[in-house]
Parts: structure tokens; C-alpha cells; sequence
């Protein structure tokens, strides 16, 4: 029992986190978590462990907090996540089934019938996008590896689709790499993710050099 309970703390957290629902800095304690979730400190204290050994908790002034993602780290992820995502864009349109297809479609239309999403919620449909094509790889291996990835950018501060009209552009660029991946064209898929994810890059890099920029208070 105590193993599923610490499995349904680590889950829901672990959610809210990617989501930006519990963003950097957050103090997250024990006593108070045992008693939202109804279980006891111990099942607690093993989602809390787990979560810091997927770096997205660092210990704080007391007890646990939401770890910030460092400059540096940023960008090291970002130069994987635009070849990795270039290559799983080209495996996805090799190896996708329709369900898959029904999927990306799917999510494109929803996230087309959006009406201005706040950050959180245009950090979680993209997360929920890009999965889908990782998915439709049905490569394991690379699966493992973006999800991993992911996890050090979804709690960066601010997404880079709440820029300007980046959130529309986006969509655009999501809509192209679905009609590769439904014509099964690799190459296509290949360059139009590469650049999708170059120009996240990009807009990352101008967003942190902002940050470094703007006094403390």
C-alpha cells in the first residue's frame, strides 16, 4: 500500500511540476503533503526523494523546494533537445501507426480551439504534442531520453510560447510537422523540427540574457 501511495504523491507532483503549477522555489514539506494526500510521512518521503533524483527538487532553507533550472544547463539542454527532436520527428513519420496520426491531430485541434492559454497551460499542451510524436517513434530508447530532457526545460522560468506570437507560430510549425509525419516524409519532418526547436532555442537565449540584464531588487 505504502508503495502505491508514495507512487500516486510522486505522480501528482511530479505533474504539477512540468505543468508550472508548483513553480521554482516552491517549498514543498512533508507534514503538509502527508496530510493533502491522506497517507503518511513515509510514502511522502519516497516521492520526495524520487523527485530529487529526477533534479526537479533541490533541498531548501526547510525541507524540499522546486529546483530552478541554471543558465548554463538551458542551453546545454536545448542543443540536445534540437537534434533529438529532429531525429524523432524523422523515426515518428517512419514508424507511426494511424492511432498515432489520430493523436497528433487531435491535439493539434485542441490546442488550435484554445483561446489565449495562460503559460502553464501552453507549456503543457506542447509537452503533451511533442510526447505524441515521441511516442509515435516507438523507439523506447529515444523516448526515455526525451522525456528525461523535457523535464529540465518544462520549470524554466516563463515559456518561450508566451512571447510575442511565438504561441501561434508554433501551432503553424506543429501543423506542418504532422503533414510530414501523416506522409510519411522524413526529411521534411527532420528540417521542420530541427528548426521549430532552433528557434525555441533562440528565443530562450534572448529571454535569459533579459533576465541577466534586469537589476535585482
Amino acid at each position: 500500500m505504502a508503495g502505491t501511495d508514495a507512487q500516486t504523491v510522486y505522480a501528482d507532483l511530479r505533474g504539477q511540476i512540468l505543468s508550472g503549477d508548483l513553480p521554482p522555489g516552491t517549498p514543498l514539506r512533508e507534514i503538509a503533503l502527508a496530510e493533502r494526500f491522506g497517507v503518511s510521512r513515509t510514502p511522502v518521503r519516497e516521492a520526495l526523494r524520487r523527485l530529487q533524483q529526477d533534479r526537479l527538487l533541490a533541498p531548501g532553507v526547510r525541507g524540499m523546494q522546486v529546483r530552478s533550472i541554471e543558465p548554463h544547463e538551458v542551453v546545454q539542454v536545448y542543443d540536445m533537445r534540437v537534434l533529438l527532436e529532429a531525429e524523432a520527428a524523422g523515426q515518428a513519420a517512419h514508424s507511426r501507426g494511424d492511432a498515432d496520426l489520430m493523436r497528433l491531430e487531435g491535439l493539434l485541434a485542441r490546442d488550435r480551439d484554445l483561446v489565449d492559454p495562460d503559460d502553464a497551460t501552453r507549456t503543457r499542451t506542447n509537452l503533451e504534442f511533442h510526447s505524441a510524436i515521441w511516442q509515435a517513434t516507438h523507439n523506447p530508447v529515444l523516448l526515455d531520453l526525451m522525456d528525461r530532457l523535457s523535464i529540465h526545460l518544462v520549470h524554466a522560468p516563463r515559456s518561450t510560447l508566451s512571447v510575442g506570437d511565438r504561441w501561434a507560430t508554433a501551432l503553424d510549425e506543429h501543423a506542418q510537422l504532422v503533414a510530414a509525419v501523416r506522409e510519411r516524409d522524413e526529411r521534411a519532418a527532420r528540417e521542420i523540427a530541427g528548426r521549430h526547436m532552433s528557434t525555441a532555442r533562440e528565443i530562450r537565449l534572448a529571454l535569459l540574457r533579459e533576465a541577466a540584464a534586469t537589476p535585482g531588487p
